[in-house]
């Protein structure tokens, strides 16, 4: 990430223990610390929602609606803000649970960000086709919508890590 220290220009620093920039010469610390990121698992009851991304990184892969937490915000506001930004729709609050928290890794533009993911779950039993009617989609992230039954769910399509070990522990828990 540093090819040289930011405070003094020296070619020198170092990044230590997978987190952490220091440079020997002007004492210059920065932790490269986990980022907080959420998404949610969108149950239709019998199937789960993926939107298709239409972006780096992996396009076209499968994903869940979420993304990173900004600076002063919470989980459960960061996973609003980003459904109401991609899909424009807002999942109602008390609607929201907690379902699991998996780590991953994320690489964007020769950047490795790990991140802490925290997955939110909320069950929709209307129809597909209104559910779908609801989402005004942010095409330059979000290529599309699909609904995947449950038995149909093929985790290789599926963009991260994270996503598949929580897609995988959700659909063990509907057993």
């Amino acid at each position: 990430m540093f090819n040289y220290c930011p405070s003094c220009a020296s070619p020198n620093i170092r990044f230590e223990d997978a987190h952490v920039f220091k440079c020997p010469d002007c004492g210059f610390v920065y932790y490269h610390s986990t980022a907080a990121a959420t998404a949610l698992i969108v149950d239709t009851g019998g199937s789960i929602m993926f939107v298709r991304r239409g972006k780096e990184p992996a396009p076209g892969k499968l994903d869940l609606p979420g993304g990173f937490v900004d600076p002063r915000e919470g989980a459960i506001d960061g996973i609003l803000r980003e459904c109401r930004e991609e899909l424009g729709w807002t999942p109602e609050r008390s609607s929201l649970t907690l379902f699991a928290s998996f780590p991953n890794v994320y690489h964007y533009k020769n950047i490795v960000y790990n991140t802490c993911d925290l997955f939110f779950s909320v069950r929709l039993d209307e129809a597909v086709e209104k559910i779908e009617s609801l989402f005004r989609l942010q095409r330059q992230e979000i290529a599309s919508v699909v609904f995947a039954g449950y038995d149909k769910i093929n985790l290789d399509d599926i963009a991260f890590d994270s996503v598949k070990a929580a897609i995988s522990l959700y659909l063990q828990k509907l057993k």
